[in-house]
This record gives C-alpha cells, structure tokens and sequence, in this order.
C-alpha cells in the first residue's frame, strides 16, 4: 500500500516500521491524516522513539474512542506533532473491554497527565504509572463512564445529585 506522504513524514513511517517491525501493527491514511497502530505493551518504547529520534515533542492531545465491538473494543490516540518538520502523526494503540489499561506516557510527554485523566474518567480505561490517575470531571464516586456506546444519552436516573431546573415562582 502506498501512502502520500511528506518526505520527512515518510521517513519516520519507514524508520518506525524497521525498528518496530512486529510492534507496528498497520499504517493507513484518512482524511489526509497518517495512523500508525502500534502493540500496546510497545507504547512508552515506540513514544520515547518519535520524541527523541524523530523529533515529534509536542504531543497535543490524547483522546479515547469506544469502537463497540467485542474484539479490542477501546482505542487511545495520540496525537503528535514534530515542530520541526511540521509533520502531524496519529499513534493508536487498543485495549480490550474488561478491565481496560494501556502504560501512561506521562514519563515521555508530561503533558498526557491531563488527556490521561479525562480518557479515565469518561471511558473508564486505565493508564499504568500515571502520577496521579482520579476523575477529572465525574465525582469520584461515579460508578459509570460517560462516553461509553452503552451509556445511556440522558444519563442515569439518580446516579448524581443535579440542581433544581425549575425556576422558583415566589
């Protein structure tokens, strides 16, 4: 398969896939976006490799999606940035439904330690390592992940304590 690609963009696809050859599970382009799936025991490997050889240092977001199927149900993105060859590079990694962890990449770009939180707290996946992994925005003790397919639109009757939407009349 070829992909269209920036010769500096082209070079860390062909430098990732001859160092991580059985750890890069496919590379594909949409919407004009390069995706690198990688083994998910290999993310802090394959992570420390573009920040340090490939100059991707800017990390700009971490996001999660439920891609509801029974096989490796979750996927994290990563998405990367070389400010030095202007590159954009998206690393994806999956987990499956039980109990889903994937290594934090917190010790490579301190940055994730937010995005981490946020994909814990609406997904429920847990990051490995992360220095300080807690809800971001449910209470603590929310029992429930709020952008989970199965998590119903107009919430959980009773599950958290919501101000009065009726205004008062006196």
């Amino acid at each position: 398969m070829s992909l269209e690609l920036s010769e500096s963009l082209q070079k860390t696809v062909d430098a990732l896939t001859e160092s991580f050859s059985k750890k890069i599970l496919d590379v594909y382009q949409s919407s004009g976006r390069t995706f690198v799936l990688v083994d998910l025991n290999s993310i802090i490997e394959i992570s420390t490799f573009l920040k340090e050889n490939q100059h991707f240092t800017y990390l700009a977001d971490v996001f999660g999606i439920d891609r509801y199927t029974s096989d490796d149900r979750f996927e994290v993105v990563y998405n990367l940035i070389s400010l030095k060859n202007g590159d954009r590079l998206f690393v994806k990694v999956r987990c499956e439904e039980e109990n889903p962890e994937v290594d934090s990449v917190t010790s490579v770009w301190q940055s994730a330690g937010w995005n981490e939180r946020e994909v814990y707290d609406m997904f429920g996946i847990k990051f490995n390592n992360h220095p300080d992994l807690r809800r971001i925005f449910m209470p603590e003790d929310f029992e429930y992940f709020p952008l989970r397919k199965e998590f119903p639109l107009l919430g959980i009757p009773g599950s958290i304590d919501l101000p009065n939407s009726t205004p008062d009349t006196e």
